[in-house]
């Protein structure tokens, strides 16, 4: 522990930071559907996640080696101020998407922050390109319209498979499934998300000296990570949870349970494979595919379009964002304090605008709060064939 400086010291807690931020604004990732189905009470769903966050990131760390040894090389001189740098852009970028209520990627945030910075202190030669685009840039392309697909296929057949029967008794019945596939993404995004930091702080030691080159992540740093996503997860980032769960369509239970199973699936095997894909996207192609799959077949296409923008440009934004600060924080003590400076401020900005608007488990689930960004609805010339405070799917979308 000789080679824990405070500026090592000082990148490790960021790190953890970061993994607390992407806990609340992943928890939408697992419980969202559920919570908006009435399948569990929101503040039930955040606990039993939080738990099983926990519990996935002791089962598995190969995610965490394409992030240590993968994504950056590093032989080539990897300095604790550029982790930070990475970190500091990647915690920005996760603050103001979850402000917007938008569900963007937490893990192409941080992909993209380490890129930028690493460019930036040692040079191109030191991201290995290759293994960004066969390990985060081809699965973040297709695991969306993967889970999509699968998740129109099984909400196909959950209502062929359910169209005689009792409608009460089969919503109770996806509605308990629900709290099955839910929980099994919670320990899927555990095994994926929580890795991520592990790789980042394991990436800090190794550059220090601390751990040889190509090491595993040791077991505190595991147990830390996993904490620090769990609690995270538990305070619930409300916004994202409110964007999906009633902001891309209206998901009834047989929807939520095949979103939900067709979500888990495919990031347990991506787990399994290596491969650092974004959850966010994952289950949002679930929810959409099932939106699409369900009996009115539709989405409200005004928040898809803004998800994808934000899809698009979370890793170049945070690249920039964590170039820059990369720069400053190479110049000495100096560029540190100013960038950890700029990274408090920040977040606590974000945080005062997002008291404006309070989004909470009380209120997660009640779209009048939503304020509608779409242009004007036209006006009906029969305006009493629905009452006047009843939201339309047009209009329907998050509170910023």
């Amino acid at each position: 522990m000789e080679h824990i400086s405070f500026l090592v010291a000082v990148v490790i807690i960021t790190a953890l930071a970061f993994d607390f931020t992407n806990g609340f604004h992943d928890t939408a990732n697992a419980m969202a559907t559920s919570i908006a189905t009435g399948a569990l009470r929101p503040k039930v769903a955040v606990t039993i996640a939080a738990v099983l966050n926990f519990a996935g990131a002791f089962l598995s760390v190969k995610v965490a080696s394409t992030i240590s040894g993968g994504i950056v090389n590093e032989k080539t001189g990897i300095h604790p101020e550029i982790i930070f740098a990475a970190l500091v852009g990647a915690i920005l970028w996760n603050l103001l998407t979850w402000l917007r209520g938008l569900p963007s990627s937490s893990s192409h945030a941080l992909y993209g922050g380490l890129i930028g910075a690493t460019v930036v202190g040692v040079g191109m030669n030191g991201v290995n390109f290759d293994t960004v685009l066969s390990k985060i840039l081809i699965p973040a392309i297709a695991s969306p319209f993967v889970a999509g697909l699968a998740s129109w296929g099984a909400t196909k057949l959950a209502y062929a498979i359910t169209r005689k029967g009792d409608a009460a008794t089969t919503t109770k019945g996806f509605k308990t499934g629900q709290i099955f596939s839910s929980s099994l993404i919670s320990l899927a995004h555990g095994t994926n998300d929580a890795q991520k930091t592990m790789g980042i702080v394991t990436l800090t030691l190794v550059s220090v000296g601390a751990l040889p080159k190509g090491a595993l992540p040791p077991t505190w740093v595991i147990v830390s990570a996993g904490a620090a996503i769990a609690l995270g997860t538990y305070m619930g980032g409300w916004r994202i949870i409110r964007s999906m769960g009633k902001g891309l369509a209206d998901i009834q239970a047989p929807q939520g349970f095949a979103s939900e199973s067709a979500a888990a699936t495919v990031i347990l095997t991506s787990s399994h494979m290596g491969f650092g894909l974004s959850t966010t996207q994952v289950c949002s192609g679930g929810i959409m595919g099932a939106g699409l799959g369900g009996p009115k077949a539709e989405l409200r296409w005004s928040l898809v379009r803004r998800m994808v923008y934000t899809w698009a440009l979370t890793l170049p934004a945070a690249a920039l964002v964590s170039g820059g600060a990369a720069l400053v924080a190479q110049q000495g003590t100096w560029g540190v304090v100013l960038v950890g400076a700029v990274l408090v401020a920040g977040s606590g900005a974000m945080w005062l605008l997002s008291r404006r608007q309070p989004v909470s488990a009380d209120n997660v689930n009640d779209v009048r709060d939503v304020t509608p960004v779409e242009a004007p609805v036209p006006v009906d010339v029969n305006p009493a064939v629905a009452p006047a405070n009843a939201p339309t799917p047009a209009s329907t979308t998050v509170a910023a």
